[in-house]
């Protein structure tokens, strides 16, 4: 339990941090480098796919070769090379 609170304390502890940057840059004629590193680093941060997991882990996943049927892909009339010359008449 102890674990999620403070994985939401320091999200919105750093979440509080970022917008006093950007709020300092936008209004406060004094701003410099700090909060412009910290802004950019929370936008750079934002960037990140932090959601992802393993395709083993993940929900809903399918497993190797069965994104075909998924899809409804078939192999039934594979498209004809321009060199294959014509089909049936």
């Amino acid at each position: 339990m102890a674990r999620p609170i403070v994985r939401w304390g320091v999200a919105l502890g750093a979440g509080v941090v970022w917008w006093w940057a950007v709020l300092r840059l936008a209004f406060a004629p004094g701003a410099g480098v700090l909060e412009g590193a910290v802004a950019a680093g929370g936008w750079g941060l934002s960037l990140l796919p932090v959601h992802c997991v393993p395709r083993a882990r993940a929900a809903g996943a399918l497993a190797a070769g069965r994104w075909r049927a998924a899809w409804g892909v078939t192999t039934a009339s594979p498209l004809r090379r321009s060199d294959a010359g014509s089909g049936p008449s």
